[in-house]
């Protein structure tokens, strides 16, 4: 009834309690002033008591943005960061409002060009309010001029779980086998200590190997199958990994 006193066009479907809280879905997306409504409402409620209802607040999504105009190499000759763009954001007015869903991911425009694209995610309303805001605006950053796009979800490459390379997803694989992402063998992770040589006893070696005792994780270092270095396929640690948002 208090919105339709204040001639909004939203109406209140339903209302449904969760812990500690109250679900309300509407037929639209609400504004500040229906908010506001909303909120009255609630501390009329003489059993809610006033001083335990927060401000109502919009369910959020994510919106995706994209930063041009910066060169990857700084002039003090080191590589951007995702640091360097969160410390200017926090500094800069346009950015007050504005949450973000992980850290900024950094690469090159092209394997040949020296300027960055930077990918950044933002908790937003349901109808990209925030996004809006930032779309088109261009900031200083040093002696540059960056400029904010609306862009795609970048989820980055892919890796596919049954042979570790990158490229494509698990789902999309073709391959009718799996590989150990520790020792690149025909087998599962979970197989390792059955089937790898590696932890098989073989007395004609100098000196001798004995099998891994059972019941202890296999204490050998092997070399990842995609950059070569001493850990498993799947390590955050790898280069790879790092730079899963580079497709170059």
């Amino acid at each position: 009834m208090l919105l339709k006193n204040i001639k909004s066009v939203i109406r209140a479907e339903f209302f449904h309690p969760c812990p500690g809280s109250v679900f309300i879905n509407t037929n639209s997306v609400l504004t500040a002033s229906d908010l506001n409504t909303i909120e009255r409402y609630l501390k009329s409620i003489d059993s809610a008591g006033n001083d335990k209802i927060l401000a109502p607040r919009l369910s959020q999504s994510k919106s995706y943005l994209k930063i041009t105009g910066i060169p990857y190499i700084q002039p003090n000759s080191n590589k951007l960061t995702s640091d360097d763009i969160i410390n200017t954001m926090k500094h800069l007015e346009l950015f007050e409002s504005m949450n973000l869903a992980a850290k900024p991911r950094i690469i090159k425009a092209s394997p040949k060009s020296n300027m960055a694209i930077i990918w950044f995610d933002i908790w937003d309303s349901q109808n990209g309010s925030k996004a809006k805001l930032l779309i088109n605006h261009s900031f200083n950053f040093g002696r540059y001029i960056a400029t904010i796009r609306a862009t795609n979800m970048n989820s980055g490459v892919s890796q596919c779980h049954n042979y570790w390379k990158w490229g494509h997803s698990t789902f999309l694989c073709h391959a009718y086998g799996s590989k150990c992402q520790k020792c690149n063998g025909p087998h599962k992770l979970e197989h390792h200590r059955d089937l790898a040589w590696y932890c098989k006893a073989n007395f004609k070696l100098n000196p001798p190997r004995l099998e891994t005792a059972k019941g202890k994780p296999c204490p050998h270092t092997f070399k990842c199958i995609n950059c070569k270095g001493e850990h498993m396929a799947n390590n955050n640690k790898c280069p790879f990994w790092k730079h899963r948002f580079n497709h170059e």
